[in-house]
Parts: C-alpha cells; structure tokens; sequence
C-alpha cells in the first residue's frame, strides 16, 4: 500500500484531481450512490432545470461496464500519461496556464456538445484534446504503439482515434477533442509564433493569484514543435526546458500498458 501511495503522491497536482475524480465519479455512479441520469450532460436539464453541476460531472463520469470497461482503462492511462507528461513538461512550474489550458479546453468541449435532448459524456474529448496539445509541442518525437508500430507523436491523436473506434469508442468524441486541442495550440503557439499575429489567448491574472507560478521548474511553455521561439526567448529569457529535435531521453514515446 505503501508503493501506491508514494506512486499516487508523485502524480502532479493538477492531473492528481483530476485522475483522481475520473475514478470516483464513474464508481458513485456504478454504486448507485447517485444515478448516472444525474451526472451526463443533457442541455435541456442545464438550461431548463438549472442543473449547473451538469457540464462538470459529464466531465469526470463514464459508464463502465463489460462493454465499456476496456475502453475506459485506456483513456485513463491517456490522461495520467499525457496531463502528467504536459504538467511536468510544457507547463512544469506554472499550474495557472495548465490551468487554464483546461479551462479553455472544457469550456470549447461543453459548447461543442450542446446539442437539445441528446445526453454527452465529456470525459473522452477534453483527454483528447489534453493529448493534442501534447502531441503537437512535441511532434518530431517518436512514439511506439501496440505491435511495435513507430510513428512521429504528431499523428499520435489520430491513431488514437482510431484505436478507439476498434475498441468500442466513438469518432466524434476523439475528433471534437482532437479539433478543441488544434484550437487551443493555433491560438497560444502557431499564430503568435509562427505566422507574427496576436496571441489571443493569455492566462487571466486572478489565476496567477491563487497558483502562483513555481521557480525552478521549466520556464515559459517548454518545447514547442520544431524548433519555433519559446515564449521565454521572445521575452528575452533564459529558461531551460531541454528540448531537443527527434528523438530525445524525456518521454521517449510509450507501449500501451507499460508503467
């Protein structure tokens, strides 16, 4: 028990409540502690009956069961790996932009989804779009799946999707978080940096306030793709986030199942 709790103490902050709602929520519903009607998003209960906890339960909630165990297992793993690897990577040292990063990401996934009388689950595409992200600052990398398939970490989101739809999952799922994560890297990294126009997007103050930023870490936004400005070298900073081209010693890529 010891092990387990010295593993679960290791997982960063933010992905540790988040991990760690992923798992409580989906068991309270499998209990029966509270009916899983209560804890999907359905619009017209959010909008009509002003059941505002709605957008954040779908979020955390997925119905396991034979069909649909295995499937959430791997999207599990998908979120410890890629929120621990963007949290302690990209992001190390500043939880107000992971922070809102999330928030940004939730927020476009929930809007995707407003659809009247039909009832969403949201767990999938903000995990999605988590990996996106990911996946882009770190693109040149390269990645092994299952049966030894290597392939640079830029088409990793679309493997995935397609993982998912063998194994029970659905496109639109995968392909609403793999867009809201494009969204969110177009406007923080690739339109600012690599086309000269305005960042859109910046972290609101009042969340620097309440996480304030940590020294020591990776400064600014980590490894961006292909050797574009960081953030801390258009500011004139040091930083020092290791990045390298290719193939490098931080996340060599992953088998799906190792720990």
């Amino acid at each position: 028990m010891s092990d387990i709790g010295d593993w679960f103490k290791s997982i960063p902050f933010i992905t540790r409540y988040w991990f760690t709602g992923s798992i409580v929520v989906p068991l309270i519903g499998k209990l029966g502690l509270i009916s899983p009607v209560y804890l999907v998003l359905w619009p017209e209960a959010f909008f009509h009956k002003f059941q505002i906890w709605r957008p954040i339960s779908s979020t955390l909630y997925f119905p396991v069961g034979p069909g649909t165990g295995f499937l959430y297992l791997v999207n599990l793993y998908f979120l410890y790996q890629y929120s621990t690897r963007l949290e302690t990577g990209a992001f190390d040292g500043r939880p107000a932009d992971y922070i809102f990063m999330l928030l940004f990401n939730w927020i476009c996934v929930v809007v995707s989804f407003k659809t009247e009388g039909i009832m969403m689950l949201l767990m999938i595409p903000l995990i999605m779009s988590v990996l996106y992200v990911w996946a882009q600052l770190n693109r040149e990398m390269i990645v092994s799946f299952w049966f030894g398939t290597r392939f640079k970490a830029c088409y990793l989101p679309w493997v995935i999707l397609g993982f998912n739809y063998i194994i029970g999952g659905s496109i639109v799922n995968d392909l609403i978080g793999n867009l809201v994560g494009h969204l969110y890297f177009f406007l923080m990294f690739k339109y600012p940096m690599d086309l000269g126009g305005r960042c859109f997007l910046s972290t609101p103050q009042f969340l620097y306030r309440w996480f304030p930023s940590r020294r020591g870490g990776v400064s600014g936004f980590g490894v961006p793709p292909s050797r574009r400005p960081m953030p801390q070298e258009q500011a004139g900073g040091g930083g020092g986030g290791g990045a390298g081209g290719g193939r490098h010693n931080w996340g060599q890529g992953f088998r799906l199942g190792d720990d």
